[in-house]
């Protein structure tokens, strides 16, 4: 499934999509919010005493939906990809987006969706979304080049593992090329956790595994080394309160997709 909001239109997503169908068929299903950013709808809850914000900004018009419609299908025609487009047009809520997830293998969203209207990342945005899809999700910036590398973020969580055993299930056309599993951490002296185990996980659903610590003190290291990770996707659990370091979490994964540095796939149970 492919989402877009009332102020975006993804091409990067879009082209995501058009790479894995080359891979390996695909079928996608386009749905439009024509009258929510992301930005606040993601943001909402069923609990919440106002629901999200219908009008944009001033200086920023939507997109119609009906333009939108049609430019997802006529790429998804020039490209030979079979696709639907959703019959809830005007009325989708939280509840319905989480139905759809539930009968889906991958969200994907361009990544400049969750922008607010003054260019910087709500980390919130992303919480939500993790919280409420029911499949795993895919954040596409809209400059990128297609992944050959896999970047498996691990950090001994029940969650760092999941994302990495979902990622191998949903796309063994990458699993052939080059993959990292990555562990991080201040501490000059740590060791990978459980070590022989990520080991023999990996070694089994992935073909070209190396096994690197990285020493790093502030996430402009981190952010600094993934930038240099040219051509490809990084694989991360959920963000929950006990999924992975508060440096990765509050400040790292965030930097990655704030800066457009590459896909993301993001995975919990």
């Amino acid at each position: 499934m492919v989402a877009f909001d009332s102020m975006h239109f993804s091409e990067g997503a879009l082209q995501f999509v058009l790479g894995l169908h080359q891979l390996a068929p695909v079928t996608v299903s386009g749905v439009f919010l024509p009258h929510i950013d992301f930005s606040d709808f993601w943001s909402y809850t069923a609990s919440s005493a106002a629901g999200p914000v219908l009008v944009p900004p001033i200086n920023q018009p939507a997109i119609p939906v009906e333009s939108k419609v049609s430019r997802f299908e006529a790429f998804c025609l020039a490209h030979h990809i079979p696709h639907k487009v959703s019959k809830h047009l005007y009325d989708y809520t939280l509840a319905e987006i989480k139905q759809e997830t539930r009968y889906c293998d991958l969200l994907v969203i361009g990544s400049e969706a969750f922008y607010s209207n003054t260019g910087e990342l709500i980390n919130e945005q992303l919480q939500d979304i993790l919280r409420h899809a029911e499949c795993p999700v895919i954040l596409v910036p809209e400059n990128f080049e297609f992944p050959g590398t896999n970047i498996l973020m691990y950090d001994g969580s029940a969650s760092s593992v999941f994302a990495i055993k979902q990622f191998s299930y949903l796309f063994p056309e990458f699993t052939g090329g080059k993959t990292l599993i990555v562990y991080v951490d201040k501490d000059p002296e740590a060791e990978m956790p459980d070590k022989q185990q990520i080991r023999d996980l990996a070694c089994r659903h992935y073909d070209q595994c190396g096994y690197f610590t990285l020493k790093a003190d502030n996430s402009n290291e981190l952010a600094g080394w993934i930038g240099e990770q040219k051509g490809s996707i990084m694989v991360s659990g959920a963000f929950g309160r006990s999924s992975l370091s508060q440096l990765f979490k509050r400040s790292f994964a965030y930097k990655v997709i704030m800066e457009h540095r590459m896909p993301v796939f993001i995975a919990h149970k």
